[in-house]
């Protein structure tokens, strides 16, 4: 059996399109039905917005990266049918000026992760990109990019605790004792 990427993405004729793709079929299911109802819910606040690019090719990302438009070289969690980008709508036009905190709050009410604080909000993140979403835990990225795993249509990345804060938050090291080093162990 495979997955959404797998059998449907592999095989669309713009999986190695250079141009913007934002056809909302592009994402997994479960994915798309969330983004769907977040564009819902930011109108009934009386802020339109577009989705405006779902699917992204390789090639496009270091188009991007050439450009600087993006500091990543590498696809992510878009090449997969699980992230995209929702901009405002001003006078007809994509833009991606003002605050997108309201991004932030719809995609944690749906289940999504906003690029905006990574599912992390108390944490300082280096990298933010306030009008992205993606139903992926940071720490769950290598695993999919691997082709380890592909969330289901149950998968909510707050539930998956063992995986939301992994990728973020360093563990803690033991203290010294006072008396000197410690002889340090080793794994069983």
């Amino acid at each position: 059996m495979g997955t959404f990427y797998t059998d449907v993405i592999s095989k669309d004729a713009r999986f190695a399109s250079t141009s913007r793709v934002g056809d909302p079929a592009l994402l997994e299911p479960m994915t798309r039905q969330l983004v769907e109802s977040l564009v819902v819910a930011a109108r009934q606040m009386g802020i339109e917005v577009m989705i405006y690019e779902t699917y992204r090719s390789q090639d496009r990302q270091q188009q991007l990266f050439n450009s600087g438009a993006t500091k990543l070289r590498t696809v992510g969690v878009h090449h997969y049918g699980l992230a995209c980008d929702i901009v405002r709508v001003v006078g007809g036009e994509p833009s991606w000026k003002g605050d997108f905190s309201f991004l932030g709050q719809l995609a944690q009410s749906s289940g999504l992760i906003w690029g905006g604080d990574w599912g992390a909000p108390n944490i300082k993140h280096s990298f933010v990109d306030s009008v992205h979403v993606q139903r992926c835990t940071v720490a769950r990225q290598g695993d999919l990019f691997a082709g380890a795993w592909y969330p289901d249509e149950i998968y909510n990345p707050y539930d998956d605790a063992q995986h939301l804060f992994a990728a973020v938050k360093p563990p803690a090291k033991p203290a010294a004792s006072a008396g000197g080093s410690r002889a340090k162990s080793k794994p069983a």
